[in-house]
């Protein structure tokens, strides 16, 4: 048997003929075998799980010259994306992956004495800007809608601010407006799509198998099509697991779940934006379809990220930002919108915070790390964050009676640090 979950991997001898080893988060046990994951020559591969969780990306969409590619720039902190002044400066998308602040992962580290500190991530693309008559290829927009096709998240960035020095593609502020235009591009490209699959299912299959598949989908089809012609969103229409797994492979732009990042000026961060009309009824839309809207400053997102990380936490205390900026913010919120969550590991070597998709078993959880843990998994110590935090560690949690032996049916909440028993 191997624990894993804090500490280094290393050979322990009397457990059986396979050998076995104690693994922190950074490490990996296997059969006749033991190294380390992170540092050294000796690599896990990751498991599956965790390479289809990497794989996850959040696009950012919106018009041309409203802040996508500077707030982009913020995130990956190089200035990748041109964020130039003019329409289509963006044509291939830019691809960034970041780490997920996450304010529990210090504390965790300072209890273990961590050497290092490993956050989840996240992978976000700037998408060039969408421009009316895109669904017919317009401002290339083809190109342009397979590259929001391809993500699983969007994010829509929506212009909130005045300024004249920066060219409105329309000539005038008006977020509804803004985002009608662009939901309006997505709805006729799904229209498109899904009258063409209908179409194709009609006509039947001589295959079985495939009969009774292609009903369920196109009753879904059927389903959506009224709504995506009535100018409603894809993601508005209730679907059984199976109706949605079928209908997936179309990769429906508005089937994706979507964030709003209102981009203001900072003047409106003191209020957040209680006093800014176009914030207001981005809002009140927002209400409306049941999405979510992030209050950002793309200009100083661009400021904060040319500081340091002393400089810049001192700067959001003073600012009384006790949740981090806004682009923090955003990031937790495409996280989640994802329906990604985490899990910690922590020991002397690292505290890192592990990426499962939202329902996982702790079986599974264990596979994110190497697909041997999930296989050999026998029991999980978890504790929760708070109780964990506050009992200093994994000892005083356990003379508290925090620590719960937990196994193959349990489903992983958020923040739970573990400690995986498995046989390898």
């Amino acid at each position: 048997m191997a624990l894993l979950g804090g500490g280094v991997a290393r050979g322990v001898r009397g457990l059986g003929a396979g050998g076995g080893g104690r693994a922190g988060g950074a490490g990996w046990a296997a059969a006749g075998a033991a190294g380390r994951w992170g540092s050294g020559p000796a690599r896990a591969p990751r498991g599956f799980l965790a390479r289809a969780l990497a794989s996850l990306q959040t696009g950012f969409v919106g018009l041309p010259n409203v802040g996508k590619s500077t707030l982009f720039n913020s995130l990956v902190g190089a200035g990748a994306a041109q964020a130039a002044n003019f329409p289509f400066c963006t044509i291939e998308p830019n691809v960034g992956v970041v780490g997920v602040p996450d304010r529990r992962l210090a504390p965790l580290a300072k209890i273990s004495a961590s050497k290092k500190t490993v956050p989840a991530s996240i992978e976000f693309v700037d998408i060039a800007g969408l421009v009316r008559g895109a669904s017919q290829g317009e401002g290339m927009g083809n190109a342009f809608l397979s590259h929001i096709r391809s993500v699983d998240c969007v994010v829509q960035v929506v212009r909130c601010f005045e300024d004249d020095n920066v060219v409105h593609v329309d000539g005038r502020v008006d977020s509804v407006a803004d985002i009608e235009t662009i939901g309006v591009e997505l709805v006729l490209a799904d229209l498109a799509q899904a009258e063409k699959r209908a179409e194709k299912l009609r006509k039947g299959s001589r295959n079985p198998k495939e009969k009774e598949a292609n009903a369920v989908e196109l009753a879904a089809l059927e389903r959506l099509l009224p709504a995506l012609e009535d100018g409603r969103p894809a993601r508005s229409v209730e679907l059984s697991e199976e109706e949605a797994a079928l209908v997936g492979q179309l990769q429906l732009l508005t089937a994706k779940p979507c964030i709003y990042a209102a981009n203001v000026g900072e003047g409106d961060l003191a209020d957040g934006g209680a006093s800014n009309m176009h914030l207001a009824a981005l809002r009140e839309r927002a209400a409306e379809e049941g999405a979510g809207v992030v209050v950002v400053c793309a200009q100083l997102e661009a400021e904060l990220a040319e500081l340091g990380p002393e400089e810049r936490e001192e700067f959001l205390q003073e600012a009384g930002a006790k949740d981090g900026s806004g682009l923090e913010v955003l990031i937790r919120q495409a996280f989640q919108g994802l329906g990604l969550r985490t899990y910690f590991t922590t020991g002397e070597q690292e505290t890192r915070a592990w990426t499962i998709r939202e329902g996982m078993t702790a079986p599974q959880a264990a596979g994110v790390i190497h697909t041997d843990f999930e296989k050999g998994f026998i029991k999980a110590e978890t504790a929760a964050y708070d109780a964990f935090v506050a009992a200093q560690g994994w000892g005083g949690a356990k003379e508290k009676g925090e620590v719960r032996m937990e196994g193959k049916e349990y489903v992983v909440a958020d923040g739970d640090v573990m400690l995986f028993r498995f046989n390898v």
